[in-house]
């Protein structure tokens, strides 16, 4: 499925991304293990069990990345020229190793760009929920959007 083009993106348009994703034990481990991240939190069974969530919680900067990869399908995938920011990251609620991720998407804006003909700005609000529905990470980015290719 392409992604879509600037000009079919409206504000207030809203995707339930229907792919999910259940996190592994070894997401997790080689995630924290390749950005350099040794934290006991997400790695170490036997400390976490001293910490008020007594497990390993997923790090959250792959929570962020499976949020935003999520939402790549029905909305980004082909036509983003590139990210140009993230704004108001929240994680609310640890993601657990086993938990399955789902997503939704919210156009909050849009514009022209104004150095680039080819191209407008979409601001989108996502939002990532484990199998309860409880709201576990959200941010807003900001993406260079491809315009439809002259016919």
């Amino acid at each position: 499925m392409a992604g879509l083009y600037f000009e079919q993106f409206d504000v207030g348009q809203r995707f339930e991304h229907l792919v999910r994703r259940t996190v592994t034990e070894t997401d997790n481990l080689l995630f924290s293990a390749l950005t350099m991240n040794p934290a006991a939190i997400h790695l170490d069974a036997e400390y976490c069990k001293g910490t008020p969530f007594k497990e390993r919680l997923v790090n959250s900067i792959f929570t962020l990345g499976l949020l935003v990869g999520l939402s790549v399908y029905d909305t980004t995938f082909g036509t983003t020229i590139g990210n140009l920011g993230f704004e108001d990251v929240r994680f609310p609620k640890p993601v657990l190793i086993g938990d399955t991720v789902h997503a939704a998407t919210t156009v909050v804006s849009k514009r022209e760009s104004q150095s680039r003909k080819d191209s407008g700005i979409v601001v989108f609000e996502h939002r990532a929920f484990n199998q309860r529905d409880e709201e576990v990470a959200s941010c807003r980015r900001t993406a260079l959007m491809m315009k439809r290719p002259a016919a």
